[in-house]
């Protein structure tokens, strides 16, 4: 059954009428708009041109003004914010598959072994990506932290991980405070000899030095060095920055509220102006190290990032929200009373199955106003090929800066490069929209139906995986 609503006719009477109502691609314009923000954080670390950077962000040392002006809204608004996003929406796409499973009378213990299935795929994927392409993988990260998490909190009960998100979110503000509180201590007290051995190490080890392994040699040499630098680097981003972004996406998912935006309005306004606020305010102090208004320590330039990635897990929530109410707004529907909170331990009697799927369906669907138009298609559509569109981005970009390819990355400064990404994910908009008129799913999709579903999965050709 096609998703999509039926054309308005052309000459509709005032008020329009409705357009027949199907589920919110509130989800879908999110995932598609993500990736915008993944393109531009991913670009700068393929400009190998230098082992430079500006503190430990991944921005080489900027060229001039505009570079300086990108870099600082780059790291108020998109470094460490495209990341918790993507994890969010990855989060809430595992509740929607177990959901979508178990409406179509799967047992439970068949949807969580195809969850596993899907994430050892998805590890796969993410180790050949990071082999071939690009070593900053993300794959590998949120396949692992899947694998732990599924097992060990997927049926639990929604209080139970309120009080993880709780506790995970005080370690990481304490790190957050312990890093400003050592690096300060450090630059005032620790003698000269001291500061000197961190400066030389932060020098050889620092972010900038893997760029010129990972981009600069020859093609089958930089396979090992991407390929090392993504498995050192993946376990610590599973165990450490992962589980909080997922947990809160699984915590959405349950309630439905990126499904149903209508009944949810209040407090996605809520959440999309204390998130992004959150988020940009804790993003100014390394921006402004960043434009050298207030250098870091050259021995501790890491005193800011646990403050900069855990206030960008607000700020990828509030764009997570934001991005539910514009497509709400594209669609034209009317909100409903907004729905309560549940009770706490509201879930504590059901079936763990039960309780990972969360509420159930809003049956008092409001209306679509409008048609989607092309661009809400497009971005619904990329949204959809999620997998396909990410590994996309690499696909082109990876020979454009690569010295095996074009080698632009050894010339360009950080304003270029986003200029780049940005046209390689628009790229992305027709193709996916191509696919979505023929009732294709990405190729990355379909790949990773094959690999982990089979015969388990009785679900009619869709469009999505």
């Amino acid at each position: 059954m096609d998703p999509r609503p039926t054309p308005l006719p052309s000459a509709a009477p005032a008020p329009a009428a409705p357009v027949r109502a199907t589920r919110s691609l509130a989800p879908d314009v999110a995932r598609g708009l993500m990736l915008a923000l993944i393109a531009v954080a991913n670009v700068s670390w393929y400009l190998w041109g230098t082992a430079e950077s500006a503190g430990m962000t991944p921005h080489v040392p900027a060229t001039g003004p505009l570079d300086t002006v990108v870099q600082v809204i780059m790291t108020i608004a998109v470094d460490h914010r495209a990341m918790p996003l993507f994890a969010m929406l990855f989060g809430y796409g595992m509740v929607q598959f177990a959901r979508s499973r178990a409406e179509r009378g799967m047992d439970p213990r068949a949807v969580r072994t195809m969850l596993r299935r899907r994430h050892w795929a998805m590890l796969l994927l993410g180790l050949l990506h990071a082999a071939l392409l690009f070593y900053g993988d993300i794959l590998g990260t949120y396949a692992l932290a899947g694998l732990v998490l599924v097992w060990w909190f997927f049926g639990r009960t929604s209080r139970t991980l309120r009080i993880w998100v709780t506790v995970l979110t005080i370690l990481l503000a304490l790190g957050a405070l312990l890093s400003i509180l050592a690096g300060a201590t450090l630059s005032l007290f620790a003698p000269p000899e001291v500061l000197g051995a961190m400066e030389a190490g932060m020098e050889q080890g620092g972010t900038g030095t893997a760029r010129p392994l990972a981009y600069g040699e020859p093609y089958l040499p930089s396979v090992l060095y991407r390929l090392s630098l993504w498995a050192a680097m993946t376990p610590i981003a599973a165990i450490t920055t992962a589980p909080l972004p997922i947990l809160l996406g699984w915590l959405a998912a349950r309630r439905r509220i990126l499904d149903e935006p209508w009944r949810h309005v209040g407090l996605l306004r809520r959440v999309a102006v204390v998130g992004i606020g959150i988020g940009w305010l804790g993003g100014v102090p390394e921006a402004l190290a960043v434009a050298g208004v207030m250098p870091l320590p050259a021995a501790a330039p890491w005193m800011l990032t646990a403050l900069t990635s855990l206030t960008g897990v607000a700020c990828g929530a509030g764009y997570a929200a934001a991005f539910g109410l514009l497509a709400l707004r594209l669609e034209g529907r009317e909100p409903r009373t907004e729905a309560p909170a549940p009770a706490p331990g509201a879930d504590r009697d059901l079936l763990p199955a039960e309780r990972a799927i969360g509420v159930a369906a809003d049956l008092d669907v409001p209306p679509r106003r409008r048609a989607p138009g092309r661009v809400e298609r497009a971005l619904a559509a990329v949204g959809q090929r999620s997998l396909s569109s990410y590994l996309f981005q690499s696909l082109l970009l990876a020979p454009i800066m690569a010295s095996w390819g074009l080698g632009l990355g050894g010339h360009l400064g950080t304003a270029a490069a986003v200029g780049i990404a940005l046209l390689v994910w628009l790229a992305s908009l027709p193709l996916a929209a191509w696919l979505e008129a023929h009732g294709r799913r990405g190729p990355a999709e379909a790949l990773l139906r094959r690999m982990t579903y089979g015969r388990r999965d009785r679900a009619p050709r869709s469009r999505r995986a």
